[in-house]
């Protein structure tokens, strides 16, 4: 356990700088968006597309790796959807307590830990995880969260918006083209090369720091008293029920004789241990969901996360 403490140990310390940053002033406000900016537009790109590029083809197009994947995170949508759409909390807020409760943060974080932790085999099915997440899942969650008032109207509407939105994203276009380099056995020039390797290493302190300024930020911002059974349990779907559905979903795969390794089914279960999405916040915000809560829950998961994904690691490595 000490030995995983001490890969992850940093990770976490490097969310826990950028949140005291913030909550202390040293990080304006302001200053958040265009952190989350190079993130996403510069350092993560280029760190995905390295790895889409040094992975098979094959991995990357792993139909059993997505079908799991995708089976499990429709599940938790349900079941959150089911369990938490009651009272004050109608469509638009359980759909995006869905989201949270699916949707890890593996972008900024788990690309980065998860490769650190298990080698550079580990990239492919996290970058298949990536993908169903920002264009399945959370279009899904979009569409269901437009149901409040607006029917299928409003839900179609909604899901074109969430399309566009992944289109525009850089993430999917980046891992495309890591993709299309990996067939091709394509490779940079020289210079090109290096200046993309130097944006990819910046890409996990930045993400990490930001994913701390971003919480902090939520929590600054969110006036609202929410009561703690509205965000601890869903807080707890995402790092205990969602991982164990991921193992089980693996499990029996494996026992029907389909082609998941052992290995991509740990990686999947811990890409699934890992805590909510920090950019779950900036869409809840987006579409009149109560943020405050998202952001509890985005804050709870991150925080026992340090804990549980540690412990997730050291039972199944």
């Amino acid at each position: 356990m000490l030995s995983v403490l001490s890969v992850t140990f940093p990770f976490f310390a490097l969310v826990l700088c950028g949140y005291l940053a913030t909550r202390r002033g040293l990080l304006p406000l302001a200053a958040i968006p265009g952190l989350n900016s190079f993130v996403l537009f510069f350092a993560l790109p280029c760190m995905l597309y390295r790895f889409g590029a040094s992975t098979p083809i094959a991995q990357l197009l792993d139909p059993v790796v997505l079908g799991v994947y995708l089976a499990c995170a429709l599940v938790v949508v349900g079941g959150t959807v089911l369990a938490t759409r009651r009272g004050r909390i109608g469509w638009n807020d359980a759909a995006f307590g869905a989201l949270v409760a699916a949707f890890p943060n593996t972008g900024f974080m788990g690309v980065p830990l998860l490769v650190a932790l298990l080698g550079a085999q580990a990239a492919g099915p996290v970058i298949v995880t990536i993908l169903v997440d920002m264009v399945i899942t959370s279009s899904l969650c979009i569409a269901l969260s437009r149901l409040d008032g607006a029917g299928t109207q409003g839900m179609g509407a909604a899901l074109r918006s969430a399309l566009r939105g992944v289109l525009t994203n850089p993430l999917p276009w980046a891992i495309a083209l890591g993709g299309m380099a990996s067939a091709l056995q394509w490779h940079l020039p020289g210079p090109l090369d290096k200046t993309i390797a130097l944006l990819a290493d910046a890409a996990s302190p930045v993400a990490l720091f930001t994913i701390g300024a971003v919480l902090a930020r939520s929590q600054m911002n969110a006036h609202e008293q929410v009561r703690v059974a509205d965000y601890v349990p869903v807080a707890l779907v995402k790092l205990f029920v969602h991982p164990l559905l991921v193992w089980a979903a693996g499990h029996a795969a494996i026992r029907a004789g389909l082609p998941l390794s052992p290995f991509a089914h740990m990686v999947l279960v811990l890409v699934a241990a890992l805590p909510s999405a920090s950019n779950v916040s900036l869409l809840a915000e987006r579409f009149g969901a109560h943020n405050g809560r998202v952001a509890r829950i985005i804050l709870v998961s991150t925080a026992l996360a340090f804990l549980s994904f540690s412990g997730a690691v050291a039972l199944l490595t």
